[in-house]
C-alpha cells in the first residue's frame, strides 16, 4: 500500500496554515510568560517578601501556602481555556486547511 505523498512546503505557505499557526503561536507565548511568572513569584516572593508569605489566612493556612495551592488551580483553568480556544479556533482553521487542500 504506498504511503500519500504530501508537499510540505506548499502546505506551510498557504495562507490558512500560516494564520493558524500565527494564531496558536500568539496564544502559547503568551499564556507561557504568564505561566513562568506566576510559577517564579513563589520561590522569588518567598525569599524577597517572606513576611507577605507568613500573613496568616485561615488558622495555621498562611499566604504562602494558599499561594503555592493556587499555582495548581492556574494550571487546571489555563489547560481548560486552552481547550475551549482549541476547540473553537484552532480546530476550525485545521479543518478549513484541510477542505481547502483536500487531503
Amino acid at each position: 500500500m504506498a504511503e500519500r505523498q504530501y508537499d510540505w512546503a506548499a502546505i506551510a505557505k498557504n495562507p490558512k496554515f500560516v494564520e493558524l499557526h500565527h494564531k496558536k503561536q500568539a496564544f502559547l507565548f503568551g499564556w507561557w510568560i504568564f505561566s513562568s511568572v506566576y510559577y517564579f513569584l513563589l520561590p522569588i516572593g518567598a525569599a524577597y517578601a517572606p513576611g507577605l508569605f507568613k500573613i496568616k489566612m485561615i488558622g495555621v493556612i498562611n499566604f504562602g501556602y494558599v499561594f503555592a495551592l493556587s499555582q495548581f488551580f492556574v494550571s487546571w483553568a489555563l489547560a481548560l481555556y486552552y481547550a475551549h480556544v482549541a476547540n473553537k479556533d484552532f480546530d476550525r482553521l485545521t479543518r478549513e486547511l484541510i477542505d481547502e487542500l483536500h487531503l
